[in-house]
C-alpha cells in the first residue's frame, strides 16, 4: 500500500466538516471530508488530489503539501511526514547501521544512578547501562521494545501506562517507516507484531505518527514497586537513527528511593552469584 495514499486518506477522514465551514445534515454518510471538499479547501485541482490518494501523483510540489498540511490541521511531526512521505517517492533512505561506538558505551558506565540505553530507529536496543538491565530484568542487547511491549507485556506487566506506550510505540515506527521504507529488518518487525498483535493492527491502520523527545514513563517493577521516572531522548549525531535514552527520578522522590534499591538488589544478587564468587 502506498504510505503517502494512506496517511492522507485517514487524515482525510478526520477533519470535521463542520470544523472547515462545511455544512452537513443527517444524511451525510462520509467520515470527514469528501475527495472534493479536499481539493477545493486545498486550492488543488479534484484529479490532482484523486491521483495523490490513489498512488498514482509522483511528485506533488511543496505548494500543495503545504496546502494539504494546513486543511489537514497537521502538526510539526505530522507535516514533516507528509513531506518524507512524499520526498521518497523520488529519493530512498538508506537504513543506517547498527554499530555503537566504543565511546558511547564509555558514556553509559558514566551514567550509574539513572537508566541509560542506546537504541536504533527500529527500538532495537544496541547497549545499556547496569541499572537499565535491572530495570528490565534481562540483558539489553537483544531486546526489541517493540516486541516487549507487543508481545511479551500485558496491561499488567513492567509497563504501568502500557495503553500509552502502545502509542508511542506504532507512532515512532510510523515515523520510522516513513524515514526508511526498504528497511526489510524494519518491515518484518512490523509485519510480525501485525501478525501477532490485533492492538498493533488497529493502531498501526490510524497511520498516527509520533515524535520521542521526553516525558513521563512509569513501570511497575517486580521487586521495587512503581518507578516514577522522567525519559530523555538524545539524537546522535552521523545520521545513525540512534538515540541515547536516559530515565531519571525526581530527586527525594520515592522513586529515587526505588532505583537506589533495585542497584542494591542488584549488586545483592551479583555478589552471590557463583562466577563473582572469590576463589
Amino acid at each position: 500500500m502506498d504510505d503517502l495514499a494512506s496517511f492522507l486518506r485517514t487524515r482525510r477522514s478526520r477533519v470535521d466538516p463542520a470544523a472547515v465551514g462545511i455544512p452537513t445534515d443527517s444524511r451525510r454518510r462520509v467520515e470527514g471530508l469528501r475527495r472534493e471538499e479536499t481539493a477545493h479547501l486545498s486550492g488543488v485541482s479534484v484529479d490532482c488530489y484523486v491521483r495523490l490518494e490513489q498512488g498514482r501523483a509522483t511528485q506533488p510540489s511543496e505548494q500543495v503539501l503545504d496546502a494539504l498540511a494546513r486543511v489537514f490541521g497537521l502538526d510539526d511531526t505530522e507535516r514533516e511526514h507528509l513531506y518524507r512521505l512524499a520526498r521518497h517517492r523520488r529519493r530512498r533512505a538508506k537504513a543506517p547501521g547498527g554499530r555503537v561506538r566504543p565511546e558511547l558505551l564509555r558514556l553509559l558506565d558514566l551514567v550509574p544512578d539513572a537508566p541509560a540505553l542506546i537504541m536504533d530507529h527500529r527500538l532495537d536496543v544496541l547497549a545499556g547501562n547496569r541499572l537499565a538491565g535491572l530495570l528490565y530484568g534481562r540483558p539489553m542487547p537483544g531486546l526489541n521494545t517493540a516486541r516487549h511491549i507487543f508481545l511479551e507485556e500485558t496491561e499488567r506487566g513492567l509497563y504501568a501506562d502500557w495503553e500509552t506506550c502502545t502509542l508511542d510505540v506504532v507512532g515512532h515506527l510510523r515515523l520510522a517507516a516513513g524515514k526508511y521504507p526498504d528497511d526489510p529488518r524494519l518491515a518484518s518487525l512490523i509485519g510480525e507484531l501485525a501478525m501477532v498483535s490485533e492492538r498493533f493492527r488497529r493502531l498501526w491502520a490510524r497511520a498516527d505518527v509520533r515524535a520521542r523527545g521526553h516525558g513521563r514513563k512509569a513501570y511497575r517493577h517486580p521487586l521495587v514497586g512503581l518507578l516514577e521516572l522522567h525519559q530523555e531522548n538524545f539524537v546522535l549525531p552521523d545520521e545513525s537513527g540512534m538515540e541515547l535514552i536516559v530515565m531519571s527520578a525526581a530527586p527525594g522522590s520515592p522513586s529515587e528511593d526505588g532505583l537506589r534499591l533495585l542497584a542494591g538488589l542488584g549488586a545483592d544478587s551479583e555478589a552471590m552469584s557463583p562466577q563473582r564468587q572469590a576463589p
